[in-house]
C-alpha cells in the first residue's frame, strides 16, 4: 500500500511539473506577433491545475518524489518534443513559427528556440551519466542526441556557447576534473600550462570564427550593449522602471548619434530594439544596478546550494540560461521565466512537506491573482488583432472607434499606441495623435513615432516643432532615409521654405545608401527630384 501511495504521489508531482513546463508548446497565432499575453494566460490556468495536483500528491504521500528529478525529467520530455518538432520543420513536415526561418519549434524565432534546447542539453547529459536503469539512459541519451541534431541548424552562436560550456561543466563535475587537475598541477605543471595556453588559443579561434559567421550581427550586439551602458550611467541606482528599456535606449542612442562622433559601421548596425539582447544590462536599465546585483546574488546563492547538493544537471541548465542571457532576451518570454523559477527552486528544495505546501500556496496564489486580468488582456489583444485588419487596409475611419475602446486596456503596448496615433494622424486629428504618440514613446525606441509627431506638428502649422522632431528622428536612427525625405518636404512648404536646407536634404535622400533597398526608397527619390 505504501509503495502504491508513493508511486501515485510521484505521478501527480510529475504531472504537475509537466503541465507547468508545457508552456513551451503554447502558441497563439491569433494574437499580434511577439505578444506574450496568451502564454501568461496559459500559465495562469496551468499553475492552478499544477497546484491542485501538488496538493493531492502531498495528501497521498508526504515525501514521494524528489523535486529536482521531477523537473529534470519534465524538461527532458519537453526538450525532446521541441527537438522532434524542429526536425519536422526542417524536413517540411510542419510549418515554422516565422515565414523567414525554416525552423523555430513552437517559438517565433530560432534564437529563443535554440536557447531552450541548449538549456535542456546539460540536464540530458547529467541524467544519462547518473542513470541507474537502462531506460533512464536511453531516454536521456536519446533526447540529448535529438537536441544535438537540431541545435546546429538554429545558427544561434549564443545557444552553441551556452550548451557547450554547460555540458562541459556538468561532465567536469561528474568526472571530478577539479581533483584530477590538482594532481596534474602537482606532477606536470609545465604540461598543464602548455595545455591551458592551447585551450585559450582554441577558444580565441572559436570566438573569431563565431564572430566571422555573422559579423554585422555581432557588431550590432556590441553596439546595443554600448548604448545600454550609456543608459545605465544616466540612471544607475533606480533605473527607468519595468518596461522602460526601449524608451531609455532610444534616448541614449539619439544622444550618441547627435554628437556626430561615431563610426559608419555603427550607423549601419543601429536599430530600434525592444530588448537589450543582454538580460543583465536590460535589468540594470529597468531596475537599476543595486537591485540587479541583488537578483544576481539570489541566483548565485541558489546555484551554490544546488552544487553542494550535487544537482549538477539542474545547475548546468541554470548556467546555460545565464550564458544565453548574456547575448539574447530569454527572460522576456514567459516560458523561460517559468522554467528559470522551477530550476532555481529545484536547486534549493529538499523534499520537505512544508516546502511542497509552500509551492501549492505560491502557485495557487499567483494563478488566482493573475487570471482575471490576463483574461481581459488576452481578449483585448484578440480584438486588436481583428481591428488591425482594417488598419492594414487603411480603413482608418471605420476602425478608430475600435482602437478608442481598446485604449484603456492596451495603453502600455507600444505597437498599439503607434497604430492608434497613426490612425488619428490620418484622420486629421493632430493634437490627439501627438498625445497618444507621446505615450508610445514611453515604451518604444522606434523613430517612426518621432516622424508622425513631426508630421502632426506640420499639419497644425507649427513648422519649428515639426523640424525639431524630424531632426530628432535623424539622430535616433541616422541610417533611415525617410526622415530626411520628410524634412525635404517640410523645407519646401511655402510658409517655411528654406532653399539651402531643402537642397541638403535632397542630396542626402538621393545619395544615402539604404540599409535595405526597397521600392519605397525609389519612390521617395523620384518625389524629391520633383521638389523645386
Amino acid at each position: 500500500m505504501r509503495c502504491i501511495r508513493t508511486i501515485l504521489a510521484v505521478g501527480l508531482k510529475g504531472m504537475a511539473c509537466l503541465i507547468l513546463l508545457s508552456l513551451v508548446c503554447v502558441e497563439n497565432p491569433e494574437l499580434p506577433s511577439g505578444e506574450v499575453i496568451g502564454q501568461w494566460l496559459a500559465f495562469d490556468k496551468r499553475v492552478l491545475v499544477a497546484a491542485g495536483c501538488l496538493l493531492l500528491a502531498v495528501w497521498v504521500d508526504k515525501k514521494g518524489g524528489e523535486f529536482p528529478d521531477i523537473v529534470s525529467w519534465a524538461l527532458i520530455f519537453w526538450g525532446s518534443m521541441e527537438a522532434v518538432r524542429g526536425i519536422c520543420q526542417l524536413y517540411g513536415f510542419s510549418d515554422s513559427g516565422h515565414s523567414l526561418y525554416a525552423m523555430t519549434g513552437s517559438f517565433f524565432n530560432p534564437g529563443p528556440y535554440s536557447g531552450y534546447l541548449a538549456m535542456v542539453l546539460p540536464v540530458c547529459l547529467h541524467q544519462y551519466l547518473i542513470g541507474d536503469g537502462k531506460m533512464d539512459r536511453v531516454f536521456a541519451g536519446g533526447a540529448g542526441l535529438l537536441i544535438l541534431c537540431v541545435l546546429p541548424a538554429g545558427m544561434s552562436r549564443s545557444a552553441w556557447l551556452a550548451g557547450g560550456v554547460s555540458c562541459l561543466w556538468v561532465y567536469a563535475c561528474y568526472a571530478d576534473w577539479g581533483i584530477k587537475l590538482k594532481k596534474a598541477w602537482q606532477q606536470y605543471r609545465r604540461l598543464v600550462v602548455v595545455s591551458a595556453f592551447g585551450g585559450v588559443c582554441v577558444g580565441v579561434l572559436a570566438g573569431w570564427l563565431m564572430f566571422a559567421l555573422k559579423p554585422d550581427s555581432a557588431r550590432g550586439r556590441l553596439f546595443m550593449w554600448r548604448i545600454a551602458c550609456r543608459a545605465v550611467a544616466e540612471q544607475p541606482l533606480l533605473g527607468y522602471g519595468m518596461g522602460g528599456f526601449a524608451a531609455a535606449y532610444g534616448d541614449a542612442q539619439e544622444a550618441y548619434f547627435a554628437t556626430g562622433d561615431y563610426e559608419l559601421w555603427e550607423e549601419r548596425v543601429a536599430g530600434s530594439p525592444e530588448y537589450a539582447f543582454n538580460e543583465y544590462l536590460q535589468t540594470a536599465v529597468e531596475l537599476g544596478g543595486p537591485l540587479t546585483l541583488c537578483l544576481l546574488a539570489v541566483v548565485l546563492f541558489c546555484l551554490y546550494i544546488g552544487i553542494r547538493n550535487k544537482r549538477f544537471g539542474i545547475c548546468g541548465a541554470v548556467f546555460s540560461l545565464m550564458i544565453f542571457s548574456f547575448s539574447s532576451y530569454p527572460l522576456q518570454l514567459p516560458v523561460f521565466v517559468v522554467t528559470a523559477v522551477c530550476l532555481l527552486l529545484a536547486c534549493i528544495l529538499r523534499n520537505y512537506r512544508w516546502e511542497w505546501m509552500g509551492l501549492v500556496i505560491l502557485a495557487g496564489g499567483i494563478g488566482a491573482t493573475r487570471l482575471k486580468n490576463d483574461l481581459c488582456m488576452e481578449q483585448a489583444c484578440r480584438n486588436w488583432m481583428n481591428a488591425r485588419i482594417f488598419y492594414n487596409a487603411a480603413a482608418y475611419g471605420s476602425v478608430e472607434k475600435e482602437y478608442r475602446l481598446l485604449y484603456p486596456l492596451l495603453k502600455k503596448r507600444a505597437a498599439f499606441l503607434f497604430e492608434y496615433g497613426h490612425i488619428l494622424h490620418k484622420q486629421q486629428k493632430p493634437e490627439e495623435s501627438i498625445r497618444i504618440l507621446m505615450e508610445a514613446m514611453k515604451y518604444s525606441s522606434d523613430p517612426m513615432i518621432l516622424n508622425i509627431i513631426g508630421k502632426n506638428h506640420q499639419q497644425t502649422g507649427d513648422y519649428l516643432a515639426a523640424e525639431r522632431w524630424l531632426i530628432r528622428s535623424t539622430y535616433r536612427l541616422p541610417g533611415r532615409i525617410y526622415p530626411y525625405y520628410l524634412l525635404a518636404k517640410l523645407y519646401a512648404e511655402p510658409d517655411f521654405r528654406q532653399p539651402d536646407k531643402l537642397e541638403e536634404m535632397k542630396q542626402i535622400v538621393l545619395a544615402k545608401a539604404p540599409k535595405i533597398y526597397s521600392t519605397a526608397i525609389e519612390e521617395m527619390r523620384r518625389e524629391v527630384k520633383k521638389i523645386k
